[in-house]
């Protein structure tokens, strides 16, 4: 009974997280829901969930429960986005090592990477292994893989991994035409105030929280149902240098 009551319990604390990092507050619910606003704060307070209702809200996030369940599970393991300094090294001097890691924290098995990638049998194990080795990884009977970081990792800013590898990324992923269906590029230049700049940069980083989640929600789905993309925001005081050569010094 205690442990239904933890995990209904944890469930509930992300379904608050949630509400939280979208603004939707107990008010909003209420009249979306036609109920009174004491009535979900007691709710809320008490913990006292139909699944109709806990539907419902979910609803209102675009969610549903299952997305909510795998949140509240990956939030609950606590699981490492920072890594040592020694375990980014290792990586970044291992590009096979470090393609592994990849597949890994994105759920790949070791079948599906067998069947994917041009490793032999050896090679894959070997690669495991050194990841079991540097405690990314636990590597258990029958080659199941069990991550022990997020899948969604900080790399250190001036870090051996970026220093590896940031300058290819950005050539490889700025370099094409986003011109794609599922492609979207936007670059504007416009002059803000302070308070301005504080609230777009504000509203980067709910969105960066709220796609982190997304990833994590997503994390169970099988390898076919996903796809690989690369996200990139940003925002900087900055004036073309055609503009700003003919400013008056």
């Amino acid at each position: 009974m205690g442990d239904i009551m933890s995990e209904s319990h944890a469930l509930i604390t992300s379904l608050k997280h949630c509400l939280k990092e979208r603004g939707i507050s107990y008010q909003y619910i209420a009249e979306h829901l036609s109920i009174s606003e004491s009535s979900v704060k007691r709710t809320f307070s008490e913990e006292t969930f139909t699944m109709s209702r806990l539907e419902q809200i979910c609803a209102l996030i675009d969610m549903s429960i299952y997305d909510l369940a795998k949140m509240s599970y990956v939030r609950s393991e606590g699981r490492q986005r920072v890594l040592s300094l020694e375990q980014e090294q290792v990586l970044a001097e291992n590009e096979n090592l470090f393609v592994c890691f990849h597949l890994v924290i994105n759920a790949w098995c070791y079948e599906d990477i067998l069947n994917h990638y041009d490793w032999s049998t050896a090679s894959t194990i070997k690669l495991l292994t050194t990841l079991d080795k540097l405690k990314l990884i636990e590597l258990l009977p029958g080659n199941k893989i069990k991550p022990l970081t997020s899948s969604i990792i900080q790399w250190r800013k001036n870090g051996p991994v970026r220093k590896v590898y940031e300058g290819r990324v950005r050539e490889e992923f700025l370099k094409p035409a986003f011109t794609g269906k599922k492609e979207l590029m936007s670059f504007e230049t416009m002059e803000f105030s302070q308070a301005s700049i504080t609230i777009i940069i504000g509203k980067i980083v709910q969105l960066l929280k709220q796609i982190d989640e997304l990833a994590e929600a997503d994390m169970s789905l099988p390898n076919k149902l996903k796809s690989g993309c690369g996200l990139l925001f940003a925002i900087r005081p900055w004036v073309f240098s055609v503009v700003k050569k003919h400013i008056q010094h």
